[in-house]
């Protein structure tokens, strides 16, 4: 074969080379883009759900204050019914 065949397939070869090394950075670049959008779904899926755990903690300890209020009422109101309840003996403390 005379040289300058040589030369065209050499270029030949390196055209297609920096080809194939360009689609692999393009696919890397585009893999790395949808992770990242992956990462940043996922982010804002962990937030919200922050979010509700944070509301769902504040009504639950409003409600256990109301519960504790409601108890203390309760008792209370059971032991002003054994001061009046003629049946009931008074503690002797």
């Amino acid at each position: 074969m005379e040289t300058w065949m040589w030369i065209v397939i050499a270029a030949a070869i390196v055209i297609v080379l920096l080809l194939v090394l360009l689609a692999a950075r393009r696919a890397q670049a585009r893999r790395l883009e949808e992770r990242r959008n992956e990462a940043l779904e996922l982010r804002q899926q962990a937030e919200s759900k922050v979010q509700r755990a944070e509301h769902r903690a504040s009504v639950a300890e409003e409600l256990g204050q109301k519960a504790r209020v409601e108890r203390q009422e309760a008792e209370v109101a059971a032991r002003r019914a054994d001061e009046l309840d003629p049946d009931v003996e008074p503690d002797r403390s």
